[in-house]
């Protein structure tokens, strides 16, 4: 296992040096869904919604997050984000949004972290949007399916 990059060796946090290294292409996709009752995912497709287009909202709300993330959580570099796209995909039959988000840029650090948390955030704005109606949403399996470029190469998950 690669040690913890955050962490020096007297075991204090810190934010990594990334200063010398090369600026390459990088990118990441993650995923996650938002579970929620057949009528919620009805409403929502038919933007028959008392708040607006929930998924265009939402739509927003990830690529903003993408762009903010480095002010959320403590341990990431701001980053010159180059594109940032958050799609969804509907599933009548299971009740399911899945969403997904991928971010791109030409730096020294990677951004997977842009890519899930702006995951995260669109599946909240989802959730806050339709609460009225459903509070039994449940947001999920979030996670990392792809990141491109750097020193550590291609991930992607199988």
């Amino acid at each position: 296992m690669d040690d913890f990059t955050h962490i020096d060796e007297k075991g204090r946090v810190r934010m990594v040096d990334v200063t010398a290294k090369t600026d390459t292409d990088r990118a990441a996709t993650a995923c996650g869904t938002v579970q929620m009752l057949p009528e919620t995912l009805t409403r929502i497709l038919e933007n028959r919604t008392t708040k607006g287009n929930v998924l265009e909202t939402a739509r927003i709300a990830g690529i903003m997050a993408a762009k903010e993330t480095s002010r959320l959580i403590p341990m990431c570099h701001p980053l010159n984000i180059t594109h940032a796209q958050v799609d969804f995909e509907p599933d009548m039959e299971k009740a399911v949004i899945t969403i997904t988000a991928t971010v791109r840029l030409k730096g020294a650090t990677g951004v997977e972290m842009e890519a899930l948390t702006a995951v995260c955030v669109a599946g909240l704005t989802i959730y806050d949007m339709c609460k009225a109606v459903d509070k039994k949403m449940v947001l999920s399996d979030v996670r990392l399916l792809e990141k491109k470029g750097g020193k550590r190469g291609h991930f992607k998950v199988r």
